[in-house]
């Protein structure tokens, strides 16, 4: 699967990056959303793993921009976050419409499981 990872954490993205590539994933790794729209229009990514604490715009606003586009309302996307209360997980898998939620730090075994959740891979023949 294809994968964008946007955190501005370069020691959680590195970890992220990690885990996926050693599962034989393709990854790319953006450090901020800023101008992000047209790429993830592509439609090559199979999810983006999305950090809802990264600068302007945070992953929230990035969030409602991909949902509010009519090309990107459907990408898959998993927010990941150390903000753990059930009100912040509320928020991003109801109100944002986050795909999924997968709190940092990231396990490979919490990874597996998030990975196994997305339904179609944007290659699959």
């Amino acid at each position: 699967m294809r994968f964008l990872i946007i955190d501005n954490s370069i020691a959680e993205r590195n970890l992220l990056s990690f885990l996926l590539k050693k599962m034989g994933h393709f990854v790319e790794e953006k450090e901020t959303a800023k101008g992000l729209v047209k790429l993830i229009a592509t439609g090559q990514y199979d999810s983006i793993f999305l950090d809802i604490a990264i600068p302007d715009p945070d992953g929230y606003k990035f969030l409602r921009t991909l949902r509010a586009n009519r090309v990107t309302a459907k990408q898959h996307v998993i927010i990941y976050s150390r903000k753990k209360s059930s009100l912040e997980i509320n928020y991003g898998l109801n109100i944002a419409k986050a795909n999924d939620f997968l709190l940092k730090p990231v396990t490979p075994k919490s990874l597996i499981q998030a990975i196994e959740k997305i339904s179609t891979p944007c290659f699959a023949a």
